[in-house]
């Protein structure tokens, strides 16, 4: 039985794991979370050592077919939009190797004529001979899809359900293939059939009541570790941050996750999950990053920009807008225009920067710890 048809009963009957979890979100004294900092850094030193996994994403394409309204990609937003070509990802994935990346997320908004058909498998055996370690943040496929996109090179897969809030999800998507709650929800189900061994879940924080978002997040964690045990599990709590058509964005103080609440969130699963990975975006600011690096996060982004062609202007000749979801040619251009980011970054610092700050908390940046090498057999 897939975790949609099971994921309202298990939130009623929690288990002893999620009940620990529960205790661990209530309220408490600055004492108590100071304890639970404590904890949390040692239980990841004993399972990850001192180690910091760094990453960068690279946008593919910023079209899109579903209407969400929190999200910078969404249909019907007019912006600038452009999908790379092979060559254009090249360009850019060079740029990230020349900086140290060795680990590269592959983002594209979901549309099917231009993140199309054979268009993934394509990048991904361009970029195989130069970087190791390839994971995808896509529309969500079939298991037998994403079996074809691990032949490909990909061994990992990122796919956030956004808010495990089913009204709330309803509400905020109203066109498009994400409409289906149940259908995204099992993406990792089946994105580990297909073969992915590194897979990432989350929730968007300000779309629902954190504590029910983490909560579901958990049971997703819990029924993931005990039905797809050979896979490694990554988790995420990126927060809603100003977007394209909502650059005044201001989050909703009965739904906010603060920076304290943020980090009550990390020592749980941490405490809880002592073995699952936990990431941390640019999203965040750099003094938030800095001060819960050591505290919990395994793995980070660096560097990251949110649009296509963001590295290096690859891409920027091929702009067009869409308008009520219809593609609109661009005239008279400048030369000046260049694709609209999905969301805004917090922490601009360079990747030397960042390997840099981890290096003076005594945690060691690692940019490679994959090659292909190691499953070859003599």
């Amino acid at each position: 039985m897939a975790f949609s048809e099971q994921f309202e009963s298990l939130l009623a009957r929690p288990t002893p794991l999620m009940r620990r979890f529960r205790g661990l979100l209530d309220p408490c004294t600055d004492a108590r979370l100071e304890s639970m900092a404590r904890e949390s850094a040692a239980t990841t030193r004993r399972h990850f050592g001192r180690t910091m996994r760094l990453f960068a994403p690279l946008y593919l394409s910023n079209e899109c077919v579903n209407n969400c309204s929190y999200c910078g990609f969404s249909r019907d937003n007019p912006i600038l939009r452009t999908t790379l070509t092979v060559d254009q990802v090249v360009r850019e994935a060079r740029h990230l190797y020349d900086l140290g990346f060795r680990n590269v997320l592959l983002v594209a908004g979901e549309h099917p004529k231009f993140v199309s058909e054979g268009y993934l498998q394509e990048c991904l055996d361009a970029l195989k001979t130069f970087i190791p370690t390839l994971a995808i943040e896509v529309g969500p496929m079939e298991g037998d899809q994403y079996g074809e996109i691990v032949s490909h090179g990909a061994e990992g897969l990122v796919v956030y359900q956004e808010t495990y809030h089913r009204e709330t999800y309803e509400k905020l998507h109203t066109a498009g293939p994400k409409k289906k709650f149940g259908w995204r929800l099992d993406c990792p189900e089946r994105a580990y059939r297909g073969g992915f061994r590194r897979i990432g879940v989350g929730a968007l924080f300000g779309l629902a009541d954190w504590r029910h978002e983490a909560t579901s997040l958990a049971a997703h964690v819990e029924y993931l570790l005990r039905h797809c045990w050979k896979a490694q599990f990554t988790v995420a709590f990126p927060r809603m941050r100003p977007y394209a058509g909502n650059y005044e964005y201001e989050p909703d103080p009965d739904l906010f996750l603060s920076d304290r609440a943020l980090v009550q969130l990390v020592a749980a699963f941490r405490l809880c999950f002592p073995q699952v990975g936990i990431v941390m975006s640019t999203r965040e600011p750099a003094t938030l990053r800095d001060a819960i690096a050591p505290l919990g996060v395994t793995m980070m982004s660096a560097g990251a920009r949110t649009e296509p062609g963001g590295y290096t202007g690859a891409g920027h000749d091929d702009l067009h807008l869409t308008l009520r979801g219809r593609r609109v040619e661009m005239e008279n251009r400048t030369g000046c225009e260049k694709a609209t980011e999905q969301f805004t970054i917090d922490d601009s610092r360079s990747p030397a920067e960042v390997a840099a700050m981890l290096s003076r908390q005594g945690l060691d940046p690692v940019w490679k710890d994959w090659d292909e090498a190691i499953l070859a057999t003599s």
